[in-house]
């Protein structure tokens, strides 16, 4: 007897759990596991914020509000004792990131940048610097086909659900913004057609390189930066608190993909890479240079003008993400420079 509709792709289906790597990621994966009770709550204060540990058990909380885990029940998206066991884990990061990323730039209420600053912030970050040197460049200056699937794979954390912590910001927006920011949402998710959702041509890409495209399926192999970069943008998503920052994020996403994406595009084809994996940054190019102008222009501006006190949430948000993505950055390219592989 045939289905009357059609069986979810592999690449759907909720992940298993992925191992620990601490006290931390240990802890929870045994709540989630059905582990006997009783082991008390490990205190994040001692770990490193940006460390493995740490970014694991982030990561294992915050997928339970995506696909959650195969053989673990939904119910624990909202158990007191593990949202209890995340802010902790939240608050350790997040103070771990102010610092640096604030620059002490806000005065004591948090409202000293303008929405002028907020758009300097982002040209100083977005903008080509010509004697700059990242992963992307790397791989198109003689970076190998083995490096290039590495790169797929930590990418993939964050790829096979991109745009979904986005969403969170809509209700939390008004006007102009909310419309804006739902407009560039629907490009993201294939505008209406399910074969064209961003993050399944990205699995369409693990697929031609030969690697695992199911969701997750690499999380056991991304080194800390790798799972801080994917679980920044959750950890803005799921605060409406935090939604300026989370806006700040989207900024810096959508005004620097592009760039990179043409140097991967050069860099693919020079490779003579399969088509699906080309594809998936022409797609970004064409797609970000629009995206680009409608969140400066719809987004943020409007958001900064009806609430002028998220600016430096904003801001906030936009070095963050730069401050972890150089730290990616950093790690790729002292391994690949040295010979090694970049992987756990």
């Amino acid at each position: 007897m045939q289905p009357s509709t059609p069986l979810l792709d592999r690449r759907d289906s909720a992940p298993p759990l992925p191992g620990a790597r601490g006290e931390l990621s240990d802890w929870v994966l045994a709540k989630l596991g059905g582990h006997p009770a009783g082991r008390a709550i490990p205190d994040p204060a001692g770990a490193d914020p940006l460390g493995a540990d740490l970014q694991m058990a982030l990561l294992v909380c915050y997928e339970l509000h995506y696909r959650g885990f195969r053989g673990v029940d939904d119910g624990w998206e909202w158990d007191p004792a593990l949202l209890e066991f995340r802010s902790g884990l939240e608050r350790a990061f997040l103070a771990r990131l102010r610092g640096p990323a604030t620059g002490g730039a806000a005065d004591a209420t948090g409202h000293a940048e303008t929405v002028q600053d907020a758009e300097t912030v982002l040209d100083q970050i977005t903008a080509p610097r010509p004697d700059a040197r990242g992963p992307v460049d790397h791989l198109a200056a003689g970076g190998s086909w083995e490096q290039m699937r590495e790169y797929f794979i930590h990418r993939s954390v964050y790829q096979l659900k991109e745009a979904d912590p986005y969403v969170w910001a809509i209700p939390r927006l008004r006007g102009q913004a909310k419309a804006s920011l739902a407009a560039v949402e629907f490009d993201e998710f294939g505008a209406g057609h399910g074969t064209q959702v961003h993050s399944r041509l990205f699995a369409d890409l693990l697929d031609a390189a030969g690697l695992d495209s199911a969701y997750l399926a690499y999380a056991d192999r991304a080194p800390a930066p790798t799972l801080a970069v994917s679980n920044l943008a959750t950890t803005f998503g799921l605060h409406r608190a935090l939604r300026g920052a989370l806006v700040g994020h989207f900024a810096v996403t959508e005004g620097s993909t592009g760039p990179a994406a043409k140097t991967l595009e050069r860099a693919l084809t020079g490779m003579a890479a399969p088509d699906p994996c080309v594809r998936f940054y022409t797609e970004h190019i064409e797609a970000d240079a629009v995206h680009e102008q409608v969140v400066r222009h719809d987004i943020l501006r409007p958001l900064l003008e009806a609430e002028p006190w998220l600016t430096a949430d904003v801001v906030f948000g936009m070095r963050a993400v730069a401050m972890l993505e150089a730290d990616l950055a950093a790690m790729l390219l002292d391994r690949w420079d040295h010979g090694r592989n970049s992987l756990v």
